[in-house]
C-alpha cells in the first residue's frame, strides 16, 4: 500500500505549488496529500486562522500514519503537527524553515513587519499583492521557470485572507518552538538551498543540530523556493 505524504506550502502558495514534486514521485510507492491551507486557495474563506486550527485540519485529513513535509511557513506548521502527534509522524522533512523568532524583540519587531504587510494585503488586489511578495530580496534570483509557477500559484489566492493569514499563523504571531525541538524523535531532514543565506545558517547551526534524529541536506544552486526551483531534490529525499 503507497505511503501518504503530507505536503505543506508556504505562505501565499496553495497545495498546486507542490504539483512539481508530485510530478516526480513513484504513484505506486506514495500517495501526495497537498492541501489548501486555512486562508489559502480553496481554504480562503476558513476561520479561525491560528496554528491550532490549522494542526487540526491537517490531522483530520491524514490517515494514522504518514511522511510530513513542509516548505517555509508550511515547515513551521510541520513543527506543530509533529509535536502534536509524534506517534503519526513517520518521517519528517523541513523546507526552508525555522522554529520562530527567539528574541522578544526580533519578534515584536516581525510582529509589527507582518501587521503592515496585512493592511497593505486589506486594500490590494492579488497582482499587487504578488507583485510585492515576490520583489523581497528574499527570493532574489528566481529562476524563471520557478518564476513563472510561483506566480501562477500566487495568483489563486485572495489578498484579504492573505491578510488574516498573515496576523495568524506569520512568523511574529508564533510562539517559538526551539525548546521542543529535542521531542521530535522521527528520522528528520532539514533542508536549505545554498543560494538561501538566511535559511542556511538557521538549518545549519540551529534546526539541524537541535533535532536528535536530523540530516542537514543543501541543495546545490537553490535559492529559497525550493518546491519549485528544485522539486527533483525534495522528490528524491521523500
Amino acid at each position: 500500500m503507497p505511503a501518504t505524504v503530507v505536503l505543506l506550502h508556504g505562505f501565499a502558495g496553495t497545495g498546486r505549488a507542490w504539483d512539481p514534486v508530485i510530478e516526480r514521485l513513484d504513484r505506486e510507492r506514495y500517495t501526495p496529500l497537498a492541501p489548501d491551507l486555512r486562508g489559502h486557495g480553496c481554504a480562503r474563506d476558513a476561520r479561525p486562522i491560528d496554528f491550532g486550527a490549522v494542526v487540526g485540519d491537517v490531522l483530520a485529513a491524514a490517515p494514522p500514519r504518514f511522511a510530513l513535509c513542509g516548505y517555509s511557513m508550511g515547515g513551521r506548521l510541520a513543527l506543530h503537527v509533529a509535536l502534536a502527534a509524534p506517534e503519526r509522524v513517520q518521517r519528517l522533512i523541513l523546507v526552508a524553515t525555522t522554529a520562530g523568532i527567539a528574541d522578544e524583540r526580533e519578534r515584536a519587531a516581525r510582529r509589527a513587519a507582518d501587521e503592515e504587510l496585512a493592511r497593505f494585503a486589506e486594500t490590494a488586489t492579488i497582482e499587487q499583492f504578488a507583485e510585492r511578495w515576490a520583489g523581497q530580496p528574499l527570493f532574489a534570483d528566481t529562476p524563471p521557470a520557478a518564476q513563472r509557477i510561483w506566480l501562477e500559484d500566487l495568483m489563486r489566492n485572495d489578498p484579504q485572507a492573505l491578510a488574516a493569514v498573515l496576523r495568524g499563523l506569520g512568523t511574529g504571531a508564533m510562539a517559538p518552538l526551539w525548546d521542543r525541538l529535542p521531542e521530535l524523535t522521527m528520522p528528520t531532514v532539514v533542508l536549505a538551498g545554498e543560494r538561501d543565506a538566511k535559511f542556511v545558517t538557521i538549518a545549519r547551526d540551529r534546526l539541524a543540530p537541535a533535532i536528535p534524529r536530523a540530516e542537514l541536506v543543501l541543495v546545490p544552486g537553490a535559492g529559497h523556493g525550493l518546491p519549485r526551483e528544485a522539486p527533483d531534490a525534495i522528490a528524491g529525499i521523500i
